[in-house]
């Protein structure tokens, strides 16, 4: 799809009063500000525990699917065939449950009378094939995923790949038997078909197909081993029994109308506010402390991964989350960054998902955010 004139993407971020709260698409549906057949994603934060049992992001995508389902007239079950959800368990602390619904209009056409001087918001989705638990977490599944990353970079319209973003991922974990996992075993090729291996590929092919990576860097031995090689666009968050890799692709194109811009920059550990302050002046945001309301309204997205480093210390000094077995360390961890990210930039609805295996440095993790332009 691309950027003919009329290609736009908007955006409208509503707090939710529960996992199942869809009143905020409701009423744009209801008063014809947009159309069912123009909603293309909807990301997310509900409030669970941000586990495997966290069954409040089911709760939610399944509330959407009822939603826009009766509205295009098809099953439920056939609306994630044509609009992606991602949505990401546990508001600890501060944030906000909130839902961000995405609307692309028009067709995107790179053609010179189409092009403009000022870049704006273009969006893609897409999925790999289906893979087989044996090729989780190994070189299959980070070709595959740079492939399927490759083939959604063309349809955004984008003069090269400097001008994305962010790839949102739901990372893909096919059941298996235990017959097989003892048949990989005898092989000498243990199954990594879990979270951990596929967001780490994920990540990788990401990291390959926008060349942040070499493909001479890349083996098998690299996942969620060498953490020297990441990405600073990827995020994902892997889901037990889903086949294939789902994927939202996040740009800014000279071919693409309206309001919005995205940019991205990687955040060396949980505090790193000058980090949070780079992007933000990437996108002329001027925040100032404590941050101008005018310019917080402009904010429509964040998007961020956590981690707690595993070498034990944030800034040289010793870290608990990991040892404490009080509270997951991935709780901990997406409660602090969520609180720096909302107290640097005054908004509560910030999206951070934990577990950032090669997405950014270890420790740290990447950062993206949508603002309406100026």
């Amino acid at each position: 799809m691309s950027g003919a004139p009329g290609y736009r993407v908007r955006a409208f971020n509503f707090e939710t009063r529960g996992p199942g709260d869809v009143s905020g698409l409701t009423g744009l549906l209801e008063r014809g500000e947009v159309r069912a057949e123009d909603v293309v994603c909807v990301l997310g934060k509900t409030e669970g525990n941000g586990g495997r049992n966290d069954f409040t992001r089911d709760l939610a995508m399944g509330a959407l699917e009822r939603l826009i389902g009766s509205r295009l007239g098809v099953p439920p079950e056939s609306v994630q065939d044509r609009v992606v959800f991602s949505f990401s368990g546990g508001t600890e602390g501060v944030v906000t449950p909130h839902m961000i619904v995405f609307v692309r209009e028009g067709a995107l056409a790179k053609d010179a009378a189409a092009r403009r001087a000022e870049k704006r918001l273009s969006v893609a989705v897409g999925a790999t094939r289906e893979f087989e638990p044996g090729e989780i977490g190994r070189m299959p599944q980070i070709e595959e995923t740079a492939r399927a990353v490759r083939a959604l970079v063309e349809e955004l319209g984008v003069d090269d790949a400097r001008d994305v973003h962010l790839i949102q991922m739901k990372g893909a974990i096919p059941p298996f038997t235990h017959a097989e996992a003892e048949a990989a075993a005898r092989a000498g090729t243990p199954l990594r078909c879990d979270m951990a291996y596929s967001r780490g590929a994920s990540a990788l092919g990401v990291a390959l197909a926008l060349g942040e990576v070499q493909p001479e860097a890349l083996s098998d031995e690299v996942v969620l081993s060498d953490y020297r090689h990441y990405s600073a666009i990827a995020s994902c968050s892997a889901k037990p029994g889903l086949r294939r890799t789902e994927l939202l692709a996040f740009a800014n194109s000279a071919y693409a109308e309206g309001e919005l811009q995205i940019g991205h920059g990687v955040l060396t550990d949980l505090l790193d506010v000058a980090g949070i302050h780079a992007v933000a002046r990437g996108l002329g945001l001027k925040l100032g402390a404590p941050p101008d309301p005018a310019e917080v309204n402009r904010i429509v997205g964040v998007f961020a991964k956590s981690e707690a480093d595993a070498r034990g210390t944030v800034r040289g000094r010793r870290h608990t989350m990991l040892s404490d077995d009080d509270i997951s360390d991935t709780r901990y961890s997406r409660c602090v960054l969520s609180s720096v990210l909302a107290a640097t930039l005054g908004d509560t609805r910030v999206y951070v998902s934990t577990r950032a295996e090669h997405h950014g440095p270890q420790g740290g993790g990447p950062l993206a955010m949508i603002v309406r332009a100026r």
